[in-house]
């Protein structure tokens, strides 16, 4: 089978995805030149790369680009063509314009989340004709699916649910520092720090958790919301270690590996590539019983579970994981198990063969 994966954004996945697939499929990797230094020195060399040049949302250069996109896709001739979301109206009216071979789309997120400032103005509307023109669309959780049935009434048949595989093993490979010792009550909130993060949340936590266990310590690592809005009257640097930055790639395996656990008190989530990527890190993750998180954490088993925004329950918690080295260990190997089987790529690459045979037949059925 002849393959064309093509992606914008959520490298990190594809290029995981890509790895496994090429043990399946003939594969051709099709992405904007930008991303080529990301990913080149992470892909199998069996994978066929190719590039083009992308320009920024207002840039009506981007008719070209899109022109040679599908000059691209065409040339290859693929049996499937396997997008990953997209939040770019340029491919999605290119979409909607062209005849396409066999199409497969991962959606990552369905809906535009609560203060997602990242998110293009319009996107939320033109990205549904993915969803109409997509013989299969893949998802992370059954929420999702159910909501593409339910509120875009997509037909059942056309949306397949398959695990968000782990990332932890790709920082592995990228990271500068693996002799990194884990600190007994470090904390690490990772990520993007937007609203639906939840991350006031923790922080109201915070005091509680200081006065049971004061060696505690919370590291907050990523950019977004400006944090003197969470820290009006600055923050205390025995307990908080701020990096309001963008993480280089190289230094996140360091950041969870120092860390006894992972917090995530998201009020929204669709699924969560930081919880992927600390399974495979081996760092324990409690999380807000929501969304996609709720089904892909097994609580009491590879992780921990709390309602969202219950403040006391997330401080209980997050004391009760730090004083039980046990339990621990016991989420430790639990998740890492779940690494090795259904979060584990070469599995999903198998399902998703599957996915692309399934719209093959579709394609061909409704000619």
């Amino acid at each position: 089978m002849k393959v064309a994966l093509l992606h914008f954004c959520f490298y990190e996945y594809t290029v995981q995805l890509a790895n496994a697939l090429v043990n399946y499929v003939d594969l051709t990797l099709i992405h904007p030149q930008q991303l080529t230094a990301q990913t080149q020195d992470l892909l199998d060399p069996r994978i066929q790369v190719i590039t083009f040049n992308k320009y920024r949302i207002r840039d009506p250069r981007n008719l070209s680009a899109m022109g040679k996109l599908i000059s691209i896709i065409r040339k290859i001739q693929p049996d499937v063509l396997h997008v990953q979301e997209t939040n770019d109206p340029w491919y999605d009216f290119t979409l909607f314009l062209n005849k396409m071979p066999p199409l497969v789309t991962t959606i990552h997120d369905v809906f535009r989340h609560p203060g997602d400032k990242d998110n293009v103005i319009g996107s939320e509307y033109t990205r549904q004709i993915a969803f109409w023109r997509s013989q299969q669309l893949i998802v992370h959780a059954n929420l999702l699916k159910q909501a593409l049935v339910e509120q875009f009434r997509v037909p059942q048949q056309r949306v397949c649910v398959l695990p968000h595989g782990e990332l932890g093993s790709l920082y592995q490979r990228l990271a500068s520092d693996t002799n990194t010792v884990r600190e007994a009550y470090t904390l690490l909130f990772y990520g993007r720090i937007w609203a639906y993060k939840g991350l006031v949340y923790l922080l109201e936590a915070m005091p509680s958790i200081i006065k049971r266990i004061p060696e505690v310590k919370l590291i907050i690592a990523g950019k977004g919301d400006n944090l003197q809005e969470y820290f009006p009257n600055g923050c205390d640097e025995e307990h908080y270690e701020i990096l309001n930055q963008y993480i280089p790639s190289e230094d996140v395996y360091s950041l969870f590996q120092r860390s006894t656990a992972v917090i995530l008190p998201y009020i929204e989530a669709s699924q969560s590539g930081v919880a992927s990527l600390a399974y495979a890190m081996g760092t324990p993750v409690i999380a807000s019983e929501i969304g996609g998180l709720a089904e892909m954490i097994y609580s009491e088993q590879d992780g921990l579970l709390v309602p969202p925004k219950d403040v006391d329950a997330l401080a209980n918690t997050i004391i009760r994981l730090l004083e039980d080295t046990q339990l621990q260990d016991q989420i430790r190997t639990a998740a890492l198990h779940r690494c090795q089987n259904d979060l584990n790529w070469s599995n999903i690459a198998a399902q998703t063969i599957e996915v692309y045979r399934k719209a093959i037949y579709l394609k061909n059925t409704n000619r």
